[in-house]
C-alpha cells in the first residue's frame, strides 16, 4: 500500500509539472518549418524546434513551401508550448499548440510539409497522417523522389567533407 502511494505521489508530481509547464508566446519569426522563435514576457525570445516532425531544409525542394505553410498557421499569433528537451544546437524542443489546440507537428504532416520523425517521436499517430498525406500526394509527396531531410542533411556533409580532402 505505501508503495502505491509512493508511485500516485510521484506520478501526481510530474503531471503537475507538465500541465502547469506550458508557455505562452508569441511567434514572431519563422526560420524554416520546423523552428521558429517565440517571443516570451520579459521581451524576451526563444528559438523553438518542432517536436514529432523534420521539415524539408530551406535548401532543399518543398523547404520554402514547408516554412510558408508553418508561418500561415502561426506566425504573429499568440501559442502554448511545451519545452521537452533542448537539441544538439541547443534549441528548445517543443510542442507548439494554437487555435483550439490543434498541434502544429501534426497539422504540418496532414498537410505534407513535413515527415513523422521517428527516430525521436514514438506518437504513432503521426505516422497514420503521413501516410494519409503520401497517399493523397500533399505538399512534398506530390514528389515521387522526395528526400527525407535526414537524408538530405547526410549527402550534404559528406559533400562537404569530400570537398575537403
Amino acid at each position: 500500500m505505501l508503495i502505491m502511494i509512493k508511485i500516485f505521489s510521484i506520478g501526481f508530481i510530474f503531471s503537475s509539472i507538465f500541465i502547469f509547464s506550458q508557455i505562452k508566446a508569441k511567434i514572431v519569426k519563422i526560420k524554416d518549418g520546423d523552428t521558429v522563435v517565440a517571443l516570451l514576457s520579459g521581451n524576451e525570445q526563444e528559438t523553438l524546434r518542432l517536436a514529432d516532425v523534420d521539415c524539408p531544409e530551406n535548401g532543399q525542394a518543398f523547404g520554402k513551401n514547408a516554412k510558408q505553410f508553418t508561418s500561415s498557421q502561426i506566425f504573429g499569433k499568440t501559442v502554448i508550448f511545451y519545452r521537452i528537451g533542448k537539441d544538439r544546437y541547443r534549441r528548445t524542443l517543443a510542442k507548439i499548440f494554437y487555435d483550439d489546440e490543434k498541434y502544429l507537428s501534426a497539422e504540418i504532416i496532414k498537410a505534407g510539409f513535413g515527415w513523422w520523425y521517428f527516430q525521436n517521436s514514438r506518437n504513432i499517430k503521426l505516422k497514420e497522417y503521413e501516410t494519409l498525406a503520401k497517399e493523397e500526394e500533399l505538399g512534398l509527396w506530390s514528389d515521387k523522389n522526395a528526400i527525407a531531410p535526414w537524408d538530405f542533411r547526410k549527402a550534404k556533409r559528406n559533400k562537404q567533407k569530400r570537398e575537403i580532402l
